[in-house]
């Protein structure tokens, strides 16, 4: 017998964690330190802090969870490399959106059913959904998660 409250509370859970750890290694950089590339010609970390909030952002959309938040931090956090943005929010604000943002997604989490998890997301027709089940919005999750460790990996180098 599949329990599919057990799937969903470790995919979660493990969102939740990689959060935490991210909020951990934020909260031990200053604000000059966010303005340094994680390594010589990479991305600095105060980009990646608003790269994450735009991808969130469209996580949002995707799970069919509302609108997003900072729809002003798609064009200069995720259709532009750093340094190419000409007009960008400063890094303490950056650091509110970031808190105001995961407040919201922990809430928007724990309203949701189990089995609501295995839905299609919004990016996705019913056809090929119907194909491909596992393109549902717990797998959204799972790759959002992937992406929020892998850059939590660089955050990590401005220590």
């Amino acid at each position: 017998m599949i329990n599919t409250a057990l799937f969903v509370k470790m995919v979660i859970d493990r969102w939740n964690g990689s959060i935490a750890n991210l909020d951990k290694h934020l909260g031990s950089l200053t604000d000059e330190q966010l303005q340094k590339q994680v390594a010589p010609g990479k991305n600095r970390g105060f980009y990646l802090l608003g790269h994450f909030i735009a991808v969130h952002d469209e996580m949002l959309v995707l799970l069919g969870m509302g609108a997003k938040l900072y729809p002003e931090l798609y064009g200069p956090f995720l259709k532009e490399p750093d340094n190419i943005a000409v007009q960008t929010p400063p890094v303490a604000a950056l650091r509110k959106m970031w808190e105001t943002q995961n407040k919201l997604i922990h809430e928007k989490f724990r309203q949701m059913n189990p089995e609501d998890w295995f839905q299609k997301h919004t990016a996705i027709a019913d056809a090929d959904f119907a194909a491909e089940p596992h393109r549902n919005k717990l797998n959204v999750v799972i790759t959002r998660t992937s992406h929020l460790q892998y850059h939590t990996g660089q955050i990590v180098l401005l220590h």
